[in-house]
């Protein structure tokens, strides 16, 4: 049987009190956080398979709003059911096919008129979160409108030189520990980056770091985990703030 592609142990998480609202977009909800002062960059926040309303997702879009971003994190999965801890492996292959993370060019496209038409931004960026990680990546080989991109544990799949002309800088985070994605597919995706790649871009691989282990909240975080989710978070900020 195959590990368990994209579930992290969720656990039990503590509450978290949003800082943002929700929207309605066309036909798309979306969590929206925005800094106190008028800017003109924006981020686009991909949530994984618990989708928009999970607490630890939205408690990135705030983290970035803190640094000085629009940041938006749109239901990418329109309305349908997301992925729950309680809900049964052997259903995830099925899940899957109807919530495919290369299918989001037309919410993407929804969501940027959205950030030019109605928040005067002029800059946007992208970061996503495993199942959101793969549709990043998918992305900055799409859509020339993404100024950057973070891709945080995607997995990675289907090998062909179409997979490595991004589009803009892109940097991929990974866990050392990481089930669903091992360290030989890390080390092709830089190979192969090299080859065909003509923008920059960065990989880093974070010691003994399990999948999902960014976007856990402080008071959820385990002490000897804490530097290296704290180092990968201010990574992902750092190349945000270089490129948008």
């Amino acid at each position: 049987q195959m590990a368990d592609p994209f579930l992290y142990n969720t656990g039990e998480r503590s509450h978290y009190g949003c800082l943002g609202h929700e929207v309605q977009i066309e036909y798309l909800k979306a969590y929206v956080c925005r800094p106190s002062f008028f800017t003109d960059k924006a981020v686009i926040v991909v949530h994984d398979v618990f989708g928009w309303q999970f607490p630890d997702i939205r408690y990135i879009v705030d983290l970035m709003a803190g640094h000085g971003y629009i940041t938006i994190c749109p239901d990418f999965f329109k309305g349908t059911e997301p992925w729950k801890s309680t809900d049964h492996w052997v259903d995830f292959p099925d899940w899957m096919k109807n919530h495919d993370p290369m299918k989001v060019d037309k919410e993407a496209d929804v969501v940027l008129k959205y950030l030019k038409e109605q928040c005067s931004a002029k800059k946007i960026g992208i970061v996503g979160f495993s199942w959101g990680g793969m549709a990043v990546h998918h992305l900055m080989l799409k859509n020339p409108q993404l100024t950057a991109g973070v891709s945080l544990y995607g997995r990675i799949v289907r090998d062909s030189e179409e997979r490595y002309s991004l589009l803009n800088p892109t940097f991929f985070v990974f866990g050392e520990k990481d089930h669903t994605i091992s360290l030989d597919q890390i080390f092709l995706l830089e190979d192969k980056l090299k080859q065909y790649c003509k923008v920059p871009y960065k990989i880093k691989v974070y010691p003994g770091q399990v999948h999902g282990f960014a976007q856990l909240k402080p008071e959820d975080m385990k002490p000897e985990d804490k530097p290296y989710i704290e180092e990968a978070r201010r990574d992902m900020i750092d190349w945000i703030k270089m490129f948008v």
